[in-house]
C-alpha cells in the first residue's frame, strides 16, 4: 500500500501538500475546501506588518492635523494593534474548528517590532505552528548585508524564545550568499525553512505612467529556481525544509520531493486551476510511486539532491557556460 505521509517542522502531514498563505486561506469555507481536496495542512492568510504599520500612519497623519494629544497617538496604536489580532485569532480559532488537519498562522514581517507579543498571542488561540514570512528590502541601500540579515536572527531568536510551536521561516533568495544563509538560518531553533517566498513584481503602464502589478501567480518555469537550492541545501540544513513557487501539478511535487523536499507549498495553482488541483497532485504522486514501487515518499525522497545526484555540478551556475558559451549558440 502506498504511503504519502510525511513529516514537516514537527508537524505530521498526511501528505506534502501544505496550501500557502494567501487570500484563498483567509477563508474558512475555503480552508474547508482545502482540506476536503486533500491537502496536509494549510497556511493562513498572513497578518502584515506593513498593514498595521500604514494604518497607523494614517491615522497620525490626521491626528497631527487636528492638534491631538499623544496620548491620543498612543490609544490609535494600541487599538490598532489589538483590532488586527483579535481578527486573527478570530481566523484562527475558527479554522481550528473547521478542519482537522494542521494549520499554521503566518506574520509578514520586515522588522522585529513586537512580533513576539503577536507570537504568543497566536500560540495560545491554538495555531499548530507558526510561519515567519521574512523579507528585508534588498533595495535599502543605507544598511549593509551582514546588517540586513541581522535582522532576519533578531526576529527569529525573539519568537522562538517566546512561544513552544514549531517555528518556520519562510525565506527569499535574495543574499549575497545564499547556500551559507540557508544554512546559518536552518541553525536556529526554527524547525523549517521554506524556499522561497515570492514577490509583487512591478511594471509601467506607457499610456499612464503608473506602476501596476505583473505576474501575480507564478509559472512552472520558476520551479528551476527553488528546485536548485532545496536539492543544494539539503545537505546542509538542520532543519525539514518545504518548496515553494513554481509547483503547479503533480510533476512539480514529485520534482521536488526528488530534490530532497519534505512538502511543498502552493498557491497560485490553485488559483489558475481550483482548488481541486490538489486532488489532481497527489493521484499523480500515488500512481508515480506505484510506478515505481516506492511504498514510502522516503524511499525517493532526495534521491536526485545534490548529495545523490551522479553529477552535481548539474546544479551549479558553472554549467550555463555549456550550453550559452558562444560556440553553443545556434
Amino acid at each position: 500500500m502506498t504511503d504519502i505521509s510525511t513529516e514537516f517542522a514537527g508537524l505530521k502531514l498526511k501528505n506534502p501538500i501544505i496550501a500557502g498563505s494567501c487570500g484563498l486561506t483567509g477563508s474558512i469555507e475555503h480552508i474547508k475546501e482545502i482540506e476536503k481536496a486533500g491537502a496536509g495542512a494549510v497556511v493562513l492568510k498572513s497578518i502584515f506588518e506593513e498593514e498595521i504599520t500604514n494604518e497607523y500612519e494614517k491615522i497620525l497623519e490626521e491626528a497631527q492635523a487636528d492638534n491631538r494629544h499623544e496620548v491620543d497617538l498612543d490609544y490609535f496604536d494600541y487599538k490598532i494593534k489589538q483590532d488586527n489580532l483579535a481578527n486573527y485569532i478570530a481566523l484562527i480559532k475558527d479554522a481550528k474548528d473547521a478542519v482537522s488537519i494542521p494549520v499554521i498562522a503566518s506574520i509578514n514581517c520586515v522588522s522585529t517590532h513586537e512580533w513576539s507579543f503577536f507570537a504568543k498571542k497566536i500560540e495560545e488561540a491554538g495555531a499548530d505552528a507558526l510561519e515567519l514570512n521574512i523579507f528585508i528590502a534588498p533595495s535599502d541601500t543605507s544598511k549593509t548585508s551582514v546588517e540586513k540579515e541581522e535582522v532576519y536572527f533578531k526576529i527569529i531568536n525573539e519568537i522562538t524564545s517566546k512561544i513552544n510551536i514549531p517555528v518556520i521561516v519562510k525565506m527569499s533568495y535574495y543574499f549575497t550568499n545564499l547556500g551559507g544563509m540557508i544554512k546559518k538560518i536552518s541553525e536556529t531553533k526554527i524547525k523549517g525553512l521554506v524556499l522561497f517566498n515570492r514577490f509583487f513584481s512591478p511594471d509601467i503602464n506607457i499610456n499612464t505612467n503608473k506602476i501596476i502589478p505583473v505576474n501575480i501567480f507564478s509559472t512552472p518555469d520558476e520551479l528551476p529556481t527553488s528546485l536548485r537550492w532545496i536539492a543544494i541545501s539539503g545537505n546542509n540544513a538542520s532543519c525539514d525544509l518545504a518548496a515553494s513557487t513554481g509547483v503547479h501539478n503533480g510533476e512539480g511535487l514529485i520534482k521536488q520531493i526528488l530534490a530532497g523536499a519534505d512538502a511543498v507549498q502552493i498557491v497560485s495553482t490553485m488559483y489558475k486551476n481550483g482548488i481541486g488541483i490538489i486532488k489532481e497532485m497527489l493521484s499523480d504522486l500515488e500512481n508515480y510511486m506505484k510506478e515505481k514501487n516506492y511504498e514510502k515518499i522516503s524511499y525517493f525522497q532526495g534521491l536526485m539532491s545534490h548529495k545523490h545526484t551522479h553529477n552535481p555540478a548539474l546544479y551549479e551556475r558553472v554549467q550555463f557556460m555549456r550550453y550559452f558559451s558562444a560556440k553553443d549558440i545556434i
